[in-house]
């Protein structure tokens, strides 16, 4: 079908948002683009599979913006989506797409000032994107009215009822007309989410673009053996030899989030926090500076990073195994985008294979076994075990990169050039600038590992580059450190 469609306008998006997305540089459609637009153009009701990264934002805002009527004054689109990270981003999404018309959109989100929101919406707004708890608050305060909306986007369904926003939703379809169409993207569909469909839905169309095989295919999975006490050292060992561009690291909890996080601060990593105890401007300014890579270590749990989109993701850590496979996918999902490889390294202590078999069965194949061994020096992790599938991280970085005169420890790596000139970053990462902010408690608790703040031997930094052969440090500093 790819084949076939020339560009948008063949999937009967005007002329001039047409024009407008090849500005944008974007000229062909994705696979969920080819086949959900023309339905939505149609007034069908759709069902939409898709992972986060697969174009599926577009492919409910073109359609939206080519069936509502700017001209009539009220709202008459509403999209939902589960976290506050995700409708900023999809009111960006919008905000560009509406350059030069009538269209007014509104984000709604907690963790703004409600009188603020109060003022904006004194004006005609023709499309809401929102969270479930900050809509229901202006909907009992009479401040938004949604009985004229046509167009309804439950986005990312799975997660927002994972996350327990299931009577949220319901009452919240409860203020909308009967007639409406009726939009609903999930990245998993489990029966939850297809009773609500069936609840919310008239005859929808299905529209499917992905398997758990085609999500992960571009995407190398390792299994890193170890144990609740060696985790952290074995994290902090995989960050120095890879020398990630950018990193996330998932944490079950909020509290093991941030403990982890205050531990490698302390250790000199230039790392940051994203979970729901941060408030809504902390957050905005994790996400741009990580964005600007300028953090290249963003520890985070599942429900903040739910949605996220930020390119050069290299690496994903699972600190914490997932519990489910829907999960994982999600969290593997950030990296490895628009065709670019990733790598997403799951810590596996003797508890969690049970959940280890259920990824892998899920996902239809089996991770790279490696085994990380505990060193001569002690504190440190030294050789892998290569046997039966298990395989090592290269040390020092990439083939050949001594010869290059890529190598050498602290030393060698504060002669680097800084990663901005003149305003612009150049190609290596930011170097840091400045150790992590320093804390009080220096105990890893419930991070599960070596967080007592002890201090890797200076061998241990020898590795310099890593396979996706974009150079600089993860930590700031390090020979000031010691």
């Amino acid at each position: 079908m790819g084949a076939v469609m020339a560009d948008f306008k063949a999937l009967g998006i005007g002329e001039a948002r047409t024009e407008l997305l090849r500005r944008m540089g974007i000229v062909r459609p994705t696979p969920i683009q080819e086949q959900a637009v023309p339905l939505i153009m149609a007034g069908h009701d759709v069902i939409g599979q898709a992972q986060t990264g697969t174009g599926k934002t577009l492919a409910f805002v073109l359609p939206m913006l080519e069936r509502l009527d700017p001209a009539r004054m009220h709202v008459q689109g509403l999209i939902v989506s589960p976290t506050r990270e995700l409708a900023i981003q999809i009111t960006a999404e919008v905000k560009k797409l509406i350059e030069g018309t009538d269209y007014r959109v509104l984000a709604v989100y907690g963790g703004q000032d409600v009188e603020a929101q109060l003022h904006k919406l004194q004006k005609s707004m023709h499309i809401i994107v929102c969270t479930p708890g900050r809509l229901l608050d202006h909907l009992r305060r009479g401040t938004i009215e949604l009985s004229q909306v046509k167009m309804l986007v439950l986005d990312e369904a799975d997660q927002m009822l994972h996350m327990g926003f299931l009577g949220e939703v319901e009452e919240i379809l409860r203020t909308l007309p009967y007639r409406k169409q009726s939009l609903l993207f999930s990245a998993t569909m489990p029966a939850n989410v297809r009773e609500l469909a069936a609840r919310l839905m008239n005859k929808p169309e299905e529209v499917t673009v992905k398997g758990p095989q085609v999500t992960v295919k571009d995407i190398r999975q390792w299994a890193v053996e170890t144990t609740d006490r060696a985790k952290q050292a074995a994290l902090r060992k995989l960050v120095d030899e890879q020398r990630p561009f950018l990193a996330m690291i998932f944490c079950r909890t909020k509290r093991r989030a941030s403990t982890l996080n205050e531990a490698l601060q302390q250790l000199g990593y230039n790392s940051d926090e994203l979970h729901g105890d941060l408030s809504q401007s902390k957050r905005e300014q994790v996400m741009t500076r990580f964005r600007q890579a300028k953090l290249q270590l963003l520890v985070a749990t599942d429900v903040a990073a739910r949605g996220l989109d930020v390119e050069g993701v290299t690496h994903v850590y699972n600190y914490d195994i997932p519990h489910d496979v829907e999960s994982y996918i999600h969290r593997i999902g950030r990296t490895g985008r628009a065709g670019a490889s990733g790598l997403a390294i799951t810590f596996v202590a003797p508890r969690d294979r049970p959940e280890l078999a259920m990824i892998e069965n899920g996902i239809g194949m089996a991770m790279e076994r490696v085994r990380l061994e505990t060193g001569p020096s002690g504190g440190g992790m030294g050789a892998a075990d290569i046997e039966r599938g298990y395989r090592t991280p290269r040390k020092g970085g990439r083939p050949g990169a001594a010869s290059r005169g890529e190598g050498g420890g602290p030393r060698a790596r504060a002669g680097r050039e800084p990663a901005f000139r003149d305003g612009k970053p150049s190609h290596s990462r930011p170097a840091g600038n400045g150790r992590g902010k320093s804390r009080d408690n220096t105990d890893s608790g419930g991070s599960g590992g070596n967080g007592s703040g002890h201090k890797q031997p200076q061998g241990r930094n020898a590795a310099s580059g890593g396979k996706f052969g974009k150079k600089s440090p993860i930590r700031s500093q390090r020979g000031k450190s010691r």
